[in-house]
């Protein structure tokens, strides 16, 4: 019998280049002109992984998330990997922003693509390992196939493929 491959499915992000944005897009902030003295502040909780944005009003909110989104695409960071929260009123007439940092494939969403990837009627079988998927096939070229299918479809976050053997 044929040897099995297979590859995994995940969805993680570099932290440390979240880090790196944060650092350059909180820098930003003290030297924009028009950001100066707004009274605006970015927050990077690790643990949490939650980035918050305090700011005086809507407007200013839009810019400082404009400013991070574009240091995190500047880093290689996929934007769909930050969920922004609506916006909340928060002490003093100002407003707070909060977003999450998905990593990980949760239950739904590997659900979800397991469904999609049978429904193709691919030759594979797909087993959820915790927040990843593996997919297992004898045939390389369907292996390259469930790829192919997997990029073309958007699942609300990215997905990396490792581990191909």
């Amino acid at each position: 019998m044929a040897k099995e491959s297979s590859f995994d499915i995940v969805s993680s992000v570099d932290m440390q280049e979240i880090d790196n944005a944060y650092g350059q897009a909180k820098k930003e902030l003290t030297q924009r002109y028009d950001l100066k003295d707004s009274g605006s502040s970015i927050a990077l909780d690790k643990q949490a992984k939650t980035i918050t944005v305090n700011a005086p009003s809507d407007f200013v909110a839009g810019q400082v998330t404009d400013i991070i989104a574009s240091k995190l695409v500047k880093r290689g960071i996929d934007l769909s990997a930050i969920k922004w929260g609506a916006s909340e009123n928060a002490s003093g007439g100002t407003v707070r922003k909060v977003a999450n940092i998905i990593e990980g494939i949760d239950r739904d969403t590997a659900g979800k693509i397991n469904k999609d990837i049978k429904a193709q009627k691919f030759k594979a079988k797909v087993t959820i390992e915790g927040d990843k998927l593996r997919v297992s096939s004898a045939s390389k070229d369907t292996l390259q196939d469930v790829i192919s299918f997997v990029k073309g479809n958007d699942y609300g976050q990215p997905l990396q493929f490792t581990n191909y053997r």
